[in-house]
């Protein structure tokens, strides 16, 4: 679908852009509303956001006060009384931060609808609430369901872009077949009712979003775009793509460590990584499908910077009491000079909403610029943000960095300096 206006042509000051999230009122969708509204309020500074970094000031990145938030769901609340839940249970957020946020997270609260639960699987299924979500829809109808919501949300508030970013819980592992690998063959399949499962929940807003031509961000491990059949209809219809799996926490100092261990010729044996943590995500993960998914996308880092695999171990455990907070205990076994085993372990302990929120403000800036310049398809140089990364075999976080920054070199002008990566 065209754009109404042409972005590229419109003063970043008088641009109005969409920020759509789905699984719009989880932890993290809820604080990305949160600190977008406290952001562009000057309550907050910039601390965590990627693209505030002084290499970033170049680009013609979209201001938080440029902004719209919506999104689905399949729960009936509201980002003020998500937000105010993170404040009790989890004690983030400030009352008085929450008080001057309020505005805003009412006045967007009105663009959030009804979700799919076709192919969601049975745990997310279960935290369904609201009474007028829609049961019984083939794909093709919950498509155009979505895009008709998409479409409404733009109109609405006479917005210049919209991207689409999936923060919704974990989906269990979906294999794709045959069908999925040509968007020919796929597409005439979407029309079908019955009982086979065709494509997850994720997949389903990945192609209504696709189809508009817009932005699609898979922050989570399902599999939304990242099959051969979406990325070539995304191709086709001068969609940007990126995903999948935020990188904010265990993963992303494995991805940091191992290059070290890899460049001192320190041979690692085995590496153990041990996860507990509550919230709502931690209650999907507890499901065994369900957190199959997200162990996938955290174990296969290894192996890849380091050029073989050493014994891994990766658990990830539902502890209720800690909510939102996190932690990851990791105990890493290697051999230096003269065959003697050394240890290194670390502990690390965060606020899931509060690492991930920034990097998904990160992505939209990003891809709505990729947008605007004219990309489609998969926006490689964003791999430094994922833990399996789209159509990118490197791993190496310092690498995956070198991408990144000769996109901002080439979008600015400047000279790039040669990244090394396998892509």
């Amino acid at each position: 679908m065209s754009a109404q206006r042409s972005p590229d042509q419109i003063s970043p000051s008088r641009r109005r852009v969409g920020l759509w999230l789905i699984g719009a009122l989880g932890g993290v969708g809820t604080t990305v509303a949160v600190g977008l509204s406290a952001w562009r309020r000057g309550l907050i500074d910039a601390t965590g956001l990627v693209t505030a970094l002084p290499q970033f000031r170049e680009l013609d990145l979209d201001a938080a006060e440029a902004f719209v938030v919506g999104g689905h769901d399949i729960r009936q609340t509201t980002w003020q009384q998500t937000a105010l839940e993170l404040h009790q249970r989890a004690g983030i957020f400030s009352s008085e931060l929450l008080a001057a946020c309020r505005e805003d997270l009412e006045r967007w609260s009105a663009n959030i609808r009804p979700g799919t639960l076709l192919h969601v699987g049975e745990t997310i299924a279960a935290l369904a609430d609201l009474p007028n979500l829609p049961r019984q829809e083939t794909p093709r109808q919950a498509i155009q369901r979505v895009q008709q919501d998409l479409q409404n949300f733009r109109q609405t508030h006479q917005l210049d872009q919209v991207v689409v970013v999936n923060v919704a819980s974990t989906e269990p592992p979906f294999s794709t077949t045959e069908v999925h690998q040509s968007w020919p063959r796929l597409a005439a399949r979407l029309l079908e009712h019955g009982t086979a499962v065709l494509l997850p929940a994720s997949s389903l807003y990945a192609l209504a979003t696709i189809e508009l031509g817009w932005p699609y961000v898979n922050f989570t491990p399902s599999l939304g775009a990242s099959f051969p059949a979406a990325i070539e209809f995304a191709e086709q219809q001068g969609a940007p793509v990126a995903g999948q799996d935020g990188k904010t926490g265990e993963t992303l100092l494995k991805t940091v460590l191992a290059p070290m261990f890899a460049h001192r010729h320190l041979r690692v044996l085995s590496w153990v990584g041990h996860n507990i943590f509550g919230n709502r995500d931690g209650l999907v993960l507890n499901d065994p499908q369900n957190k199959e998914s997200k162990i996938r996308t955290k174990d296969q880092v290894l192996a890849h910077i380091l050029g073989y695999k050493p014994q891994t171990l990766v658990s990830i455990e539902y502890i209720e009491s800690l909510d939102d907070w996190k932690t990851a205990w990791d105990h890493i076994h290697f051999q230096g000079f003269l065959g003697v085993k050394m240890v290194l372990q670390f502990i690390w302990q965060g606020c899931d909403s509060i690492l991930a929120a920034p990097l998904v403000i990160d992505l939209a800036r990003l891809a709505l610029l990729a947008q605007r310049r004219g990309e489609r398809g998969i926006l490689r140089h964003l791999a430094c943000f994922f833990k399996n990364p789209m159509g990118v075999q490197e791993h190496d976080f310092f690498r995956q960095l070198a991408m990144l920054e000769n996109y901002i070199a080439s979008a600015t002008g400047q000279p790039t300096r040669s990244a090394r990566h396998n892509d």
